[in-house]
């Protein structure tokens, strides 16, 4: 017979450690087990059913299901503030939420009763005014149970709003919502789990509570005597009820750990559940702002010409970014440069979202420069899309239409249009995690357009797709691109995109601009080496001389055409037009180098060469498989380049 094999695939811990860890679950253990052995079950029933403890339980229930409401209250607003905001004294704040729970339970009460008491700071003003008198009452054990239990919904709920990623409600915020709404709507259901948590942990806290409830309320039989007092009493004259009821209280407790299963913080799942990876495809509040309406042609059919509104494009971006942009209506503007250029930043301060950069902003002729996110006009699709997680597709994309006071029917008749043209309109009751990638792009992409948006802004809206699913999706957005009036920014990595989709290409390098201008003029005379390698090109920068350019990196390239001394210029050379030999070439070709061949990689039909050299920076060529071959072409194998100067083009900087 076959030994079964253990399921046990971690390390084994060592003897040094797990000797006391098995003491520290002993010693943890034994006193419920003290509990179970010691409760005469016989007499269960009578203990728990006795009208003292049924009284007590009453108001236990009562007191901490107050107490769980007044924490949800405070609670709720505060765990946000800390998460999502700055300011001065945070530290202390956080601290003073974590005190009730280091601070000895009496000390708390005596702190209340310093506080709420007759004789305390607010006592008397409560009592003078309101007639209201907390200690000795039903209010107070409330109190007192709030004061203990609230620090664990803070922190819970805190550590959940900071696992998840604002960019869901900056998202909701660019598609019209307010920031009450965006709360409601997004943030609360996206920490469901993490409140849920929380709040559980809260109210099994408060249930249990005793010493700063007899510290500030008393034991008062039927006011303040709660379960936790019944047992205190208990023990002094009836061990065995004392010990029925204990073992209730634990049960009760363990019933809420089980449930919450060790989830005490986090995000929820819904927060970082997304679409599924580029597969093949096959009731809210009202917002009291409200964008102009557009005028009743535009309530015509989803991307058509009668519903286009016009809405040309002026910024003056000032802070990391230095640069100011015009655009007339129906303009694509594709964005590129390499990390760090300013490209997000750019975007965060057309939409009033960053710090670090201001948009004196006009949209046709009105200035949104000082209007929150929600009020500007300015739909933003981040790269992954930003579908809430906890919506349907249908209720994703009338989101934007009901945060502009759309009626409920009307706004999702006019998302189920908008699905349909972007040709998901079947997708309509999915999550965004039953939907493949390239379906939850066009998922948000209608649902940005839907909005009407006076300035559309995508980030990266197609890097995260398969190249099959990338045209689909960059056909389809060329579509309806065409209809837009307003202005569209796309920041992209992919010359393609950058291509087809643009009708100019702004190139920035540290928030500045290096070359605004047509596709066609940019792939022909890139001024950014960023860009001409994006492109595929070789990009060596360098400054003339009267021998010819010499390259920053080393080396010396000469030109056609020669440049005054001291011109700064970047040479682009197609790979293309770079020859390979495997011993040293002879005629007219000016630029010769030896070097290494170091890597080979497929680009559609051809290969793609890297060759380094000592006498000039890395060179990229592109020959047939073919021609490789006859070369007998390898990583490391010695090989000889050349370059005629008429094959090389150069750009003044």
């Amino acid at each position: 017979m076959r030994r079964l094999r253990s399921r046990t695939t971690g390390p084994r811990a060592p003897i040094a450690l797990a000797v006391p860890a098995l003491l520290a679950i002993a010693f943890l253990l034994l006193p419920l087990i003290g509990i179970l052995a010691r409760t005469s079950w016989g007499g269960l029933g009578t203990h728990l059913t006795s009208p003292g403890t049924t009284q007590a339980l009453k108001l236990s229930l009562l007191v901490s299901f107050w107490a769980l409401g007044l924490s949800l209250l405070l609670g709720v607003p505060l765990a946000w503030l800390l998460a999502r905001t700055e300011f001065p004294g945070k530290t202390f704040v956080r601290s003073l939420v974590l005190l009730p729970m280091v601070l000895p339970p009496t000390v708390g009460g005596v702190a209340l009763l310093l506080a709420f008491g007759r004789r305390g700071l607010l006592g008397p003003w409560l009592e003078d005014t309101f007639g209201i008198t907390l200690p000795f009452h039903t209010s107070g054990a409330v109190l007192a149970a709030t004061f203990v239990a609230m620090p664990f919904l803070v922190i819970s709920l805190e550590g959940a709003l900071g696992g998840l990623r604002p960019r869901y409600e900056e998202t909701a915020s660019s598609l019209g919502a307010s920031p009450v709404r965006v709360f409601f709507t997004v943030t609360l259901p996206m920490v469901a789990p993490g409140l849920a948590a929380g709040a559980a942990l809260t109210w099994a806290r408060a249930l249990g509570e005793f010493g700063a409830t007899i510290t500030f309320a008393g034991n008062l039989p039927g006011t303040t005597q709660t379960l936790p007092l019944q047992v205190y009493l208990l023990l002094q004259d009836d061990p065995e009820a004392a010990t029925s009821v204990s073992l209730l209280l634990l049960a009760i407790a363990m019933l809420v750990l089980i449930g919450l299963r060790g989830r005490w913080t986090g995000t929820p799942n819904a927060a970082t559940a997304g679409p599924r990876g580029p597969a093949d495809e096959p009731a809210s509040v009202p917002s009291q702002d409200v964008r102009p309406a557009a005028p009743d042609h535009a309530e015509a059919e989803p991307g058509t010409e009668t519903g286009r509104d016009n809405w040309p494009l002026h910024a003056e971006v000032t802070g990391f970014n230095q640069l100011t942009l015009d655009a007339g209506a129906g303009t694509t503007i594709a964005v590129v440069g390499p990390n760090g250029a300013g490209k997000t930043t750019l975007l965060r301060a057309l939409l009033g979202l960053t710090p670090r950069a201001h948009a004196a902003l006009q949209l046709g002729k009105l200035d949104v420069s000082t209007l929150p996110t929600h009020r500007r006009g300015v739909a933003w699709v981040p790269q992954d899309g930003a579908l809430f997680p906890h919506l349907s597709a249908l209720a994703n994309t009338a989101y934007g239409l009901r945060a502009q006071g759309m009626a409920r029917a009307e706004a999702r008749r006019r998302a189920q249009e908008w699905l349909d043209r972007l040709g998901v309109g079947h997708l309509s009751a999915r999550k965004p995690s039953q939907v493949s990638g390239g379906q939850a792009q066009r998922i948000a992409l209608a649902r940005a357009l839907a909005t009407r948006p006076r300035l559309l802004l995508l980030d990266e809206p197609l890097a995260a797709l398969d190249q099959t699913t990338r045209a689909h999706v960059r056909h389809t957005l060329r579509t309806h691109l065409n209809g837009f009036g307003g202005v569209c920014l796309i920041v992209t990595h992919d010359p393609v995109e950058a291509v087809s989709l643009a009708d100019r290409v702004l190139v920035l390098e540290d928030g500045h601009v290096l070359q605004d201008a047509p596709p066609g003029e940019v792939t022909r005379h890139p001024h950014s080496p960023w860009v001409a390698r994006m492109l595929g090109r070789n990009a060596w920068p360098g400054t003339a001389t009267a021998e010819g350019l010499r390259l920053h990196d080393g080396g010396l390239l000469v030109i056609a055409d020669p440049l005054p001394a001291g011109t700064a210029a970047l040479a682009v050379i197609a790979p293309e037009a770079v020859s390979v030999h495997r011993t040293e070439p002879g005629g007219s070709p000016r630029n010769i180098w030896a070097g290494t061949v170091r890597e080979i990689t497929t680009s559609g039909s051809r290969l793609r060469v890297l060759i380094t050299s000592p006498q000039a920076p890395d060179l990229v060529a592109e020959i047939t498989p073919q021609a490789a071959a006859e070369l007998g072409l390898a990583d490391g194998v010695p090989v000889w380049t050349s370059v005629k100067a008429t094959e090389t083009t150069v750009v003044t900087l």
